[in-house]
């Protein structure tokens, strides 16, 4: 069973085009990162869904490797969460490749560590696409992983951290609960190659920090956070209780306070293709802002 699992997950590879992609990535120093992804995980006798969702920040270059710090995320495996305990990582030869090893811990305490090596598959504007392959270990039981995974790189803009500027308005934009009516349901069709519905969209932030959320659409929204739930169409996030707007009416506008650590997955909940991601970092004297590749088509 098991040489037909890798047998079939080794065409997977190939056939994603994983070995033959020779692009880098543009990786530098001091930058904010989201890595995430999904895949498999095997044994000799099993074979489960895991998924990877974790932030990067890059420290100081040497030579073409970066080391990375790993603040915050999850990794999922079957029905399991285990959360970041000690996680290191390295981006290599320019980004090409990413290596990351160390422990995660299960809600239940369980000590389990882990060790991924990424190839760089293809890159765009907006994010870059890794292949992984590894291993998890949870006591004596060993998990073979193969992930296809999206590095999504937040551009930076310098502030004081104690300035006025640091904090943000974000605009919902006009027509956003209109692309609710759009047959989503073709084959082949994809809205995140033009629809945009927020003026920022992946934020990288320190803790404490006020963002404005001003409404220009024509009908009422709430932004809310909450865990992704990933796979699953009919119902995307539960709820987290860590961030609620309430109802935000045409033209007026709320703020919210991200008052802890990690990542926040913001969304409405009436029109839940409206997202926003952001990065709680103690990062010193910077903000990062920027926006995914979901852009509106006028």
């Amino acid at each position: 069973m098991m040489k037909v699992i890798i047998f079939l997950l080794s065409i997977l590879f190939i056939s994603s085009g994983y070995f033959i992609n020779d692009s880098f990535a543009e990786i530098s120093e001091n930058q904010t990162f989201l890595l995430e992804g999904s895949g498999f995980a095997v044994t000799e006798e099993l074979i489960k869904t895991s998924e990877i969702d974790l932030a990067l920040f890059s420290q100081q270059q040497s030579g073409s490797s970066i080391n990375f710090l790993i603040e915050d995320g999850f990794i999922i495996l079957g029905d399991e969460e285990f959360v970041i305990s000690d996680l290191k990582g390295k981006f290599l030869r320019e980004g090409r490749y990413i290596r990351i090893n160390g422990d995660i811990e299960s809600s239940t305490g369980l000590d389990t560590s882990i060790s991924f090596f990424g190839r760089l598959v293809e890159e765009s504007k907006e994010a870059s696409v890794y292949g992984f392959t590894g291993r998890i270990t949870i006591s004596d039981e060993t998990y073979k992983i193969i992930y296809t995974t999206k590095l999504s790189t937040l551009s930076k803009i310098n502030t004081t951290s104690d300035s006025e500027e640091s904090d943000l308005t974000i605009h919902i934009l006009k027509g956003s609960a209109a692309s609710s009516t759009i047959d989503d349901t073709i084959p082949g069709f994809d809205t995140s190659n033009y629809l945009r519905f927020f003026s920022i969209d992946r934020i990288s932030i320190h803790p404490d920090t006020t963002i404005t959320i001003v409404n220009d659409d024509i009908v009422n929204h709430s932004i809310i956070s909450g865990k992704e739930n990933y796979g699953s169409r009919d119902d995307p996030f539960t709820p987290d209780g860590r961030i609620s707007t309430g109802d935000i009416a045409p033209g007026e506008s709320t703020t919210i306070t991200f008052d802890g650590l990690g990542i926040y997955k913001l969304y409405d909940p009436d029109y839940n293709y409206m997202r926003i991601e952001a990065a709680s970092f103690p990062i010193v004297d910077n903000l990062t802002i920027g926006t995914t590749n979901n852009q509106q088509g006028n």
